[in-house]
């Protein structure tokens, strides 16, 4: 990803704006790259949260409708995990 090349000054004056970008903004003094913001992944919107529960609730009955539990899903994951291992070994 290439960083937005923005001067010492700008970044100062517009920091507000800038700390909401999305890309990696490379802070220069006369031409000459100084630092870089690398902005962190931002807070989920209460959209995504939502969207996130209703998977959680319906995985949830998608896995009482085959009628087991998560225990036993959990096991068949580690089983499956360590077959996987011995293959690449």
């Amino acid at each position: 990803m290439q960083a937005t090349k923005v001067g010492s000054r700008e970044f100062r004056e517009n920091l507000s704006s800038f700390l909401e970008s999305k890309t990696p903004i490379a802070i220069t003094r006369h031409g000459a790259t100084i630092g870089i913001y690398l902005p962190t992944r931002r807070k989920p919107s209460q959209a995504e949260l939502d969207a996130l529960r209703a998977a959680g609730e319906k995985l949830d009955a998608m896995i009482a409708a085959a009628g087991t539990g998560e225990e036993e899903l959990m096991e068949d994951f580690k089983s499956l995990r360590r077959e996987t291992r011995k293959q690449r070994a």
